[in-house]
């Protein structure tokens, strides 16, 4: 739960987060949730401290610096005022791709490797947890009425890139099987007819609750 100190200003609750100067001006109980509650879905990140700045110019964007000595500098800046779930988990799934390939320096627990490209960013992401299906990915290929209609077909992409990557040992190319599976939803599902699928997303009074969260492939590889 997000609390506020003498000075009246929003504080993180868990010392692994910390945030920067500009971020602390915009920072509101809703992104401050959002972020605690993508977080948990992370444990990859557990023993790193997360410094979470503000940006003007993306939806977000991530960094991994790796020092000697073994410690690594993990910071992510996100635009508060149109954050979605899809952006943070995005984001924090290129802090452990970043993780990933400096794991040599990090005194944490090894990790599910995740490959690095930002399409396979979406694709983890997307498969980790239905959380993060509140708006689609960036770098997938999607067809338009996929993209505009999101919220119906979330659910079958998501399942889809489960499919992708537990078919990447044997599949070189299991981006392009999955880009080409999702372009037949178009056909195969009748956007807002008996076929389309709503996803049940994680705002109303049972998230609150904590309900509604399904973990689905963390740190596949």
């Amino acid at each position: 739960m997000a609390r506020r100190n003498r000075g009246s200003r929003l504080t993180a609750p868990e010392a692994r987060i910390a945030f920067t100067p500009g971020m602390k001006k915009r920072l509101t109980r809703r992104a401050l949730a959002m972020i605690e509650r993508s977080l948990a879905l992370f444990p990859e990140l557990r023993h790193h401290p997360v410094t979470i700045g503000y940006t003007l110019t993306h939806l977000g964007s991530a960094s991994v610096t790796c020092r000697a000595g073994g410690t690594a500098r993990l910071a992510i800046r996100l635009k508060v005022n149109c954050l979605s779930y899809q952006t943070i988990g995005h984001e924090l799934t290129h802090l452990v791709q970043g993780l990933a390939r400096g794991g040599r320096h990090s005194r944490a627990a090894p990790i599910g490797k995740i490959p690095g490209g930002e399409k396979q960013c979406d694709i983890w992401t997307l498969a980790r947890s239905r959380l993060f299906c509140d708006d689609p990915p960036t770098y997938l290929r999607l067809p338009r009425v996929v993209r505009q209609r999101w919220h119906q077909y979330a659910g079958r992409v998501r399942r889809l890139c489960i499919r992708a990557i537990a078919q990447r040992p044997a599949r070189r190319c299991y981006i392009r099987w999955l880009e080409t599976e999702i372009r037949k939803l178009a056909r195969v599902v009748p956007p807002g007819g008996p076929g389309a699928e709503q996803l049940a997303l994680p705002f109303g009074r049972a998230a609150r609750n904590g309900r509604q969260v399904e973990i689905g492939a963390p740190g596949v590889t």
